[in-house]
C-alpha cells in the first residue's frame, strides 16, 4: 500500500452505521466552525484540528449525545465563536443586536440628510434667486 493511500485512510472520517446518525453528524459538522480556519465548517476544513473535531462529533453522536449536548461541549471548550449560530443570551446580545442597531442608525442618517436638504418654505423672487 502506498504512503498516500495510508494518509487517505487515516484522514477519512469514520462512517457511522446508522444513516440517521450519519446525517446528524454531518449536520453538526456543518454548524461547527473550524477554530483554525475560522470561516469554514469542520465538515469542509482540511486542517488537523478540524479532523479531530469531526472525530469528536462522530464519537459523541455514536455515544448517544443529543445535538444540544454536542454543541454545548464545543461551546465550553472553544467559546461561542465555534458555533455558526451562537445562542441568544446576555453575553451575545450585542452580536445579535448590532445588525438591527446599524440598520436603524443608517435609516436615521438617511432620513436626517434628506430632511435637512428640504427647502424651508420661503420662496425667493426671481431677482433674489440670482444672487
Amino acid at each position: 500500500m502506498s504512503f498516500a493511500a495510508i494518509l487517505m485512510a487515516i484522514a477519512a472520517p469514520v462512517v457511522l452505521g446508522d444513516p440517521a446518525q450519519e446525517a446528524r453528524a454531518h449536520s453538526l459538522e456543518m454548524e461547527i466552525r473550524c477554530v483554525q480556519c475560522q470561516n469554514e465548517p469542520i465538515a469542509q476544513s482540511t486542517s488537523e484540528i478540524a479532523a479531530d473535531m469531526r472525530t469528536l462529533v462522530r464519537a459523541r453522536v455514536a455515544a448517544g449525545d443529543s445535538d444540544g449536548e454536542i454543541r454545548d461541549f464545543f461551546r465550553e471548550r472553544y467559546g461561542d465563536f465555534v458555533l455558526f449560530r451562537p445562542p441568544v443570551d446576555p453575553r451575545t446580545w450585542a452580536l445579535w443586536g448590532a445588525p438591527v442597531l446599524l440598520l436603524l442608525l443608517g435609516l436615521w442618517a438617511i432620513w436626517s440628510v434628506r430632511r435637512s436638504g428640504r427647502p424651508t418654505g420661503e420662496t425667493l423672487a426671481p431677482e433674489e434667486g440670482e444672487r
